[in-house]
């Protein structure tokens, strides 16, 4: 079964690398990048220098699982703020 990682060339400042990720990742990166009215490559460069260890693609995968966590939380609160009782519906 042929791996579902992907290997891509980016520009994170003016230095060249690459990232290894697979597409859930990778297109979930884009979307939090248009959500927050940047381009990828601003996105990937503010990671880079906000990353304390570990490699460039585990940082990029723990940032998008972050910020789904950060989304399932916000929509919680929003829930038990309706006091619907009823459980969140969330995109991903």
């Amino acid at each position: 079964m042929p791996s579902s990682v992907v290997k891509r060339s980016v520009v994170i400042g003016r230095h060249k690398t690459s990232v290894s990720l697979e597409d859930s990742f990778w297109h979930g990166l884009k979307e939090i990048a248009a959500a927050q009215h940047t381009s990828l490559s601003d996105l990937l460069a503010r990671i880079d220098r906000e990353r304390k260890q570990g490699n460039l693609s585990s940082t990029l995968r723990l940032f998008v699982l972050d910020s789904v966590k950060c989304r399932v939380a916000e929509a919680g609160k929003s829930m038990t703020d309706e006091g619907n009782g009823k459980a969140p519906s969330i995109d991903i």
